[in-house]
């Protein structure tokens, strides 16, 4: 496996105002001083994290849509991060995964954060979603979804002598009061799974008077810290080691021992 270059982009975010935060983050993409794979951003990255679907939300090929083709398409990354998309009668927060081809795909958030009134608004995904970049499997998954191991668990294809996925991601409106827990759960997943795990968070404060502070993270398959954020706005780039992931798995193959089970 070659190494993957990750970029994260931690910022904070204008409360429900879509043209600016594209702005915003466009001028932050240009500022990524070296050639990277995957550029990441943060979960409603150009609204906030709101219920204000009826308002904010967007069809697919809609004004973000075709603003992240640009942005892969010009950089030569694949770029992703989540917004409201409106399908029929349903909203959804949906993670675009787009490629610089224009080819794209979708995952919609699977567990909504009842404590904010979102699985009132929002429309539950019930499908996981697999991508490969540079021969790497990765795992994109939002926010509240890294609180259920078992949708996250890296199960081992024994008919393919491999486990399902090489990195996970998480993109995130976080807030501070609850940031221990999110450190310790991005650093668990990377653990039970063998895996990178890549935390994604924003900063500042949204519209509800929440405080968020940042945190954005990326650990190792043992559970070693590669970056650690603080609370400020910031771009990093990392470099992920495919000879370090193999070499996890070899000496530690804990997954061999899982247990089988289906999700319904």
């Amino acid at each position: 496996m070659e190494d993957l270059r990750i970029t994260v982009i931690q910022t904070d975010i204008h409360w429900q105002q879509i043209e600016a935060n594209l702005a915003d983050l466009e001028e932050k993409i240009w500022q990524i001083p070296e050639i990277t794979h995957l550029i990441i951003l943060p979960e409603m990255f150009n609204t906030g994290f709101t219920m204000n679907a009826g308002a904010l939300a967007e069809p697919m090929n809609g004004r973000t849509f075709k603003w992240l083709r640009q942005m892969a398409g010009q950089t030569g990354a694949v770029v992703c991060g989540s917004y409201i998309i409106r399908e029929k009668d349903r909203y959804l927060n949906r993670l675009i995964w787009m490629q610089p081809d224009g080819k794209y795909f979708t995952y919609d958030k699977r567990h909504l954060f009842r404590m904010a009134g979102e699985n009132r608004i929002y429309s539950p995904g019930n499908e996981r979603l697999m991508v490969e970049l540079n021969n790497w499997r990765i795992f994109p998954l939002i926010c509240y979804d890294l609180r259920f191991p078992v949708w996250s668990r890296n199960s081992y294809l024994k008919d393919q002598d491999r486990l399902e996925y090489d990195a996970v991601i998480y993109i995130a409106n976080w807030p501070a009061a609850r940031i221990q827990a999110w450190d310790i759960l991005l650093q668990a997943r990377a653990i039970e799974n063998l895996s990178f795990t890549l935390g994604v968070n924003r900063t500042g404060k949204d519209g509800n008077d929440i405080p968020y502070n940042g945190h954005s993270a990326i650990y190792d398959p043992l559970g070693g810290n590669i970056l650690r954020m603080n609370g400020e706005q910031g771009i990093r780039s990392v470099q992920l080691s495919g000879e370090k992931l193999l070499e996890a798995r070899e000496k530690f193959p804990v997954y061999l021992d899982g247990d089988q089970f289906a999700i319904k």
